[in-house]
């Protein structure tokens, strides 16, 4: 059920991309609480380097993140700590790293987990809606639930990667960016 949920909060982070390309997706969000306006997002082609950053931070980023609360805006201290972990992983700053995850998550929410093969967001929510449906566990409540979102995330159009090539950097990192991008039960 946890594999579910976080499906369908992937599905809902699509959508959302998808939508508005705003940069509101994973840590980065954060940056956009303080006070600024939504940023559009900035394709930009990845390198492993970046890939490897990202990953590299994910155990400091979550140490401060998870002590946050929910919709709760950073002070200065909080964005001063993330801004240094990015540094600390090679990024400019937390914008940068931001940015990097933002277009990885673009790339992820179209590839398939059990092929490991980028499928296009719209299959990927198909798949989840199926997953949904035959799902005997699930609460009849939390069903609807995931099956609105699920479904409301495939109304939204499929996203234009323009990089190319970060589906293939991003393909063949999969397993590893897992944990990063809360799907670690594969």
């Amino acid at each position: 059920m946890r594999r579910l949920i976080r499906s369908a909060l992937t599905a809902l982070s699509i959508a959302w991309l998808a939508a508005s390309f705003a940069v509101l997706i994973s840590d980065h969000a954060l940056a956009q609480q303080a006070g600024g306006p939504p940023m559009q997002l900035k394709q930009i082609a990845l390198t492993q380097k970046q890939i490897d950053g990202v990953i590299a931070a994910e155990k400091d980023m979550d140490a401060i993140t998870s002590k946050l609360q929910p919709d709760a805006k950073p002070d200065a201290k909080v964005l001063a700590q993330l801004d240094g972990v990015a540094k600390k992983n090679g990024f400019a700053g937390y914008d940068e790293y931001g940015n990097v995850m933002d277009n990885i998550a673009l790339v992820y929410g179209g590839i398939d987990p059990a092929s490991k093969k980028y499928v296009g967001s719209e299959a990927v929510i198909k798949q989840q809606i199926a997953q949904v449906q035959a799902d005997k566990k699930m609460s009849a409540k939390d069903k609807k639930q995931a099956l609105d979102d699920l479904n409301s995330a495939l109304k939204q159009p499929e996203p234009t990667i323009e990089n190319k090539g970060n589906i293939d950097l991003v393909v063949q990192n999969f397993d590893k960016l897992a944990p990063v991008m809360g799907d670690d039960q594969q």
